[in-house]
């Protein structure tokens, strides 16, 4: 799954490598967590738009908002059939916009943090599906995380990671057009392990009030660099 994040770029290095016009105020934040406001991009009427929505995808037909709570990854194998994705992905596809992501790995008594990003440092785009929901008090726009099974790099550490999306697939993912089943899947899936780094973190990453760029440097006293 992809439970937590970090996206710290600045606003205007963002709008120039996603070639997205906007005014959003985007502060350094090192500890995304569920149910926060995350900055995604989406195409509406043929333009690109930056926007903010809450992280957890509440379907159309839900009753109740909480639902969003155990929505905030969808698997990449079996979105096209789930009722809560299946519409979503059909024409509401959108980029989860992140510096770099976080998996906990089993080391017997504890779990161990570990950041995952790119080599170059560069912003990654998620695979993301947002939805439009209006029977709260008042209407409520939300989003999900497309996971798929992990690579070579990420394995170790969990067996699963968001789908993370080239410059031609982010392009392809925003147009609207419905994917069929070999596209999709030439789609969603691991990013090369090749390209990416990953390193242990301090465990105090593990609480969501905790932010500060000393959450994604290497923790002092754990085995390996980055790797």
């Amino acid at each position: 799954m992809c439970g937590r994040y970090a996206f710290y770029s600045p606003a205007e290095a963002v709008r120039q490598y996603f070639a997205v016009d906007s005014d959003l105020d985007l502060q350094p934040r090192y500890n995304i967590a569920p149910t926060q406001v995350v900055p995604v991009i989406r195409q509406r009427d043929g333009s690109k738009e930056m926007v903010l929505l809450h992280w957890g995808l509440v379907p159309f037909w839900a009753q109740e908002k909480s639902i969003g709570n155990r929505m905030i990854n969808a698997r990449a194998e079996t979105v096209a059939e789930k009722p809560s994705f299946r519409n979503a992905l059909k024409s509401r596809r959108c980029l989860v916009l992140a510096n770099g992501f976080y998996e906990w790995q089993e080391t017997g008594t504890a779990k161990q943090p570990h950041y995952i990003c790119m080599q170059d440092q560069r912003p990654m785009a998620f695979a993301g599906l947002w939805e439009s929901w209006d029977k709260g008090d008042e209407p409520l726009e939300s989003c999900t995380i497309i996971t798929t099974t992990a690579n070579e790099l990420v394995a170790p550490i969990h067996h699963r990671m968001p789908v993370i999306l080239n410059t031609d697939r982010q392009t392809d993912w925003l147009s609207g057009e419905l994917l069929d089943a070999d596209r999709l899947r030439a789609t969603l899936l691991p990013a090369p392990a090749g390209e990416m780094l990953a390193w242990p973190v301090d465990r105090m990453v593990n609480s969501p009030a905790n932010q500060g760029p000393e959450l994604i440097e290497a923790a002092r006293g754990q085995q390996g660099e980055p790797r």
